[in-house]
């Protein structure tokens, strides 16, 4: 899995709540089992209208968000039927980071599977980041995970709450096979304690 240490980009302002992952890729795209070609289907049903023609209004279609890597989005942002498929057209745009008050925990759950970094910051913070959003190209943020912050094109800096082990996960490039991987000489010396001492079981 591709590894998530820092990232600096365009942030893309998406002030809508409860964004499900319907919207996020509906559900005609689901058919595929391939994580690539995904970003085009991404928030398709806003981004074209009935023709397939781009709609100008849509933030992505914008010059100044055509190449943004973040996303700062409404509250409960990934709820609705849990695919997978949503958080691979996110990463297969080039969005690396989502930020919101919430999330719905499938989706969020696969954003770490997916090396997509979800942060959580409160209602204030994300009003500041919105603003800085909507200057477009001339702002961008840069978050580092390592150090758990935010900084904004004015030098501010949010700090952000993340799980250690997803943390790890990200900054290692892990996956849960990956993870589980790296413990295999606890699991063998478990196994063998247990093969010595139960055998029966």
């Amino acid at each position: 899995m591709e590894k998530f240490i820092d990232l600096t980009g365009v942030a893309a302002p998406m002030p809508i709540i409860n964004i499900d992952t319907d919207m996020i890729i509906p559900k005609q795209y689901l058919k595929t089992i391939k994580r690539s070609g995904l970003g085009t289907a991404l928030f398709s049903e806003m981004r074209y209208d009935e023709k397939g023609e781009e709609n100008p209004d849509f933030v992505l279609n914008k010059p100044a968000y055509r190449e943004a890597k973040i996303i700062i989005a409404g509250d409960n942002f990934g709820c609705g039927s849990s695919r997978e498929h949503a958080p691979w057209a996110i990463k297969d745009f080039g969005i690396r980071c989502v930020i919101s008050t919430s999330f719905a925990d499938i989706f969020y759950n696969n954003c770490f599977k997916n090396s997509i970094l979800p942060i959580v910051v409160s209602p204030e913070q994300l009003e500041k980041l919105l603003d800085d959003a909507t200057r477009g190209a001339n702002a961008t943020l840069s978050i580092d995970l390592q150090a758990q912050t935010i900084k904004g094109p004015d030098g501010g800096t949010i700090e952000f709450e993340i799980d250690p082990s997803r943390k790890n996960a990200l900054l290692e490039g892990l996956d849960d096979i990956a993870a589980t991987l790296k413990k295999s000489k606890v699991i063998n010396d478990f196994e063998n304690n247990m093969a010595q001492n139960q055998p029966w079981v």
